[in-house]
């Protein structure tokens, strides 16, 4: 059944349609509600040389790290935002200039990572590493500019890897089926929610939306992220579906990159929403 994650899409495994490495598709179990049963092994390939769970793990643990690193880097870099600073102006500046980059630097791989269909590994790093340039800069913005506590920056952090947690947790021991018709439900709010955010972004540069538009730390903007983390925790459900559809047909280890990349863009976008949301609470005490 084949993919209608764009992260996955473009690799033959994790869709279940095989290739000159995989065993033929006839050797695949598929059930009528989508769960996808174990090929048999991959020819040219042995246990030590496949995706495990051990091998994804691993490298977004990598991906994970580069982010934080990355992160740590952007926000020390840009030194001491205070008012009372002779530097604070360059260093706002700086920020926002990081910012920036870390924007769309991180959507222009974003989108060669999703549609290459041979993995990249140093793509996927340079991926997390222009992530950990947006999140170090935008939690710098939202804890000094809108909420004045970085403490908040470590609750968001907590706040993710207790609902990454918990959503592991309820997909496994739940049995969560991800069926064809989730997946198509879920592409078209992806698609759409990429859309408006994008316009929206745009409307807001250009000064035509105040406040940020959607994205603005008021009502308005609190019920937006809490429906995008909600979508963002749908679409963690499917990247885990995924990752155990590529560790069932057998995909050679090298895909582990894809499942991170996959991972890291998700839980980032989590990390992003929950944030904002801890930030809209705090300065509305």
């Amino acid at each position: 059944m084949q993919s209608k994650n764009p992260v996955f899409a473009r690799s033959e495994g994790f869709n279940g349609r095989g290739s000159a490495t995989t065993a033929s598709p006839a050797s695949w179990k598929i059930d009528l509600d989508g769960a996808a049963g174990g090929p048999e092994a991959p020819i040219g390939t042995t246990d030590a040389t496949r995706m495990s769970i051990s091998s994804v793990i691993e490298k977004t643990a990598i991906s994970l790290g580069l982010v934080v690193v990355a992160a740590a880097i952007t926000w020390f870099a840009t030194g001491d935002l205070d008012p009372g600073n002779p530097d604070a102006g360059r260093n706002t500046a700086l920020l926002g200039g990081l910012l920036m980059v870390g924007i769309f630097g991180g959507l222009a791989l974003s989108m060669v990572n999703s549609f290459k269909k041979v993995v990249s590994p140093p793509l996927v790093l340079a991926f997390a590493a222009l992530q950990g340039v947006l999140v170090g800069a935008l939690s710098k913005m939202i804890a000094f500019y809108i909420v004045g506590d970085p403490s908040i920056v470590f609750q968001a952090v907590l706040a993710t890897f207790v609902a990454a947690g918990a959503t592991l947790a309820a997909y496994k021991f739940f049995n969560i089926q991800v069926t064809d018709k989730f997946r198509k439900v879920m592409t078209i709010a992806l698609v759409s929610v990429f859309g408006i955010m994008l316009v929206n972004f745009g409307l807001s540069m250009f000064g035509v939306l105040e406040q940020g538009g959607l994205r603005g730390f008021n009502t308005l903007g609190l019920v937006v992220s809490i429906g995008l983390a909600v979508l963002a925790i749908f679409t963690l459900i499917m990247d885990f579906d995924m990752v155990e559809r590529g560790i069932e047909a057998g995909l050679p280890e090298r895909e582990s990159w894809r499942a991170a990349f996959g991972l890291t863009v998700t839980l980032v976008w989590l990390y992003i929403e929950l944030l904002r949301i801890l930030a809209i609470f705090a300065s509305s005490d």
